[in-house]
C-alpha cells in the first residue's frame, strides 16, 4: 500500500484522484482548506487535515502526523492552485503574493516537510500550467497565476538534480484545459475536451509509476489551447 499526499483536494481534479487513488489500496493523505467534500466520502483509507498552504502551523502539522502516524512517504502530488483572472495593472500586491503563495512558496515549503520522510523510490509530482510552459500560448489575464505555475517547472528541475543521487523523484506536469472550476474562472464559456477525473487518472497513474522513467521531467498533458 502506497502513501499518498494530495494538496488541493476539495474539488475537481484532486478531489477525483483522491478516489481513484482510494481503489488502488493507497493510503492517502488530503490537504485542503476546505476538507469537508472529501471526508464525506467516509474513505476508510483516507486521512483529510484542513491545510492552509499559506500557514506555518498547517505545515507543521502536517509534519507532525506524519511522525506519529506514517513514518514514510511515497508520493506527494502538489495540485493545489490559487487563480486571479485580471489585467496586469490591476492585480493587487496581496493578491499576487496569495497566488505564488499558493502555487509556488506553499509547495515549496510542503516539499521541504515531505521529502525527509521519502526514501529513492520516492516521486514529487508537481502540477502546473501550459501557461507556464516557455515558448507556449500566453493568454492575458493569467500573470499572476501563469508565472506562479512557471516557478515550480524550475523548482522541479532544480530539485531533481539536488536529490538525483539519493531520491526521491521530482516531475512536473503541465496541464492544458480540463473542465473544473477553475477553467470555467479563466476561461468563461469555454467547454474543454477533457474532464477532471480523465486528467485524474492520468495524474495518478504517473504517480504511481512515473518515477520509474522519468525523473527532473516537465511533460505536457494537453491535447487543446488553452
Amino acid at each position: 500500500m502506497k502513501r499518498v499526499i494530495i494538496t488541493g483536494t476539495s474539488r475537481g481534479i484532486g478531489f477525483e484522484m483522491v478516489q481513484l487513488l482510494a481503489q488502488q489500496d493507497c493510503e492517502i493523505l488530503a490537504l485542503s482548506r476546505n476538507d469537508q467534500p472529501v471526508k464525506d466520502l467516509n474513505l476508510v483509507n483516507v486521512t483529510t487535515l484542513p491545510f492552509d498552504l499559506s500557514s506555518t502551523e498547517d505545515l507543521t502539522k502536517v509534519e507532525f502526523f506524519l511522525n506519529e502516524n506514517w513514518k514514510s512517504v511515497d508520493v506527494l502530488i502538489n495540485n493545489a492552485g490559487k487563480l486571479v483572472n485580471k489585467n496586469f495593472e490591476e492585480i493587487t500586491s496581496e493578491e499576487l503574493l496569495s497566488v505564488y503563495q499558493t502555487n509556488a512558496i506553499g509547495a515549496f515549503q510542503l516539499i521541504q516537510k515531505v521529502v525527509p520522510f521519502m526514501g529513492s523510490k520516492g516521486h514529487v509530482v508537481n502540477i502546473s500550467t501550459m501557461g507556464g510552459v516557455q515558448g507556449s500560448v500566453k493568454f492575458p489575464g493569467l500573470a499572476a497565476y501563469s508565472s506562479s505555475k512557471a516557478a515550480m517547472i524550475t523548482l522541479t528541475e532544480l530539485l531533481a538534480e539536488e536529490y538525483k543521487e539519493k531520491g526521491p523523484a521530482f516531475n512536473v506536469l503541465a496541464l492544458g484545459a480540463v473542465k473544473t472550476e477553475m477553467l470555467a474562472e479563466a476561461f468563461p464559456g469555454y467547454e474543454p475536451p477533457t474532464t477532471a477525473k480523465e486528467m485524474a487518472s492520468y495524474i495518478a497513474n504517473f504517480a504511481l509509476t512515473g518515477h520509474q522513467f522519468y525523473n527532473g521531467k516537465l511533460l505536457q498533458v494537453s491535447n487543446s489551447t488553452p
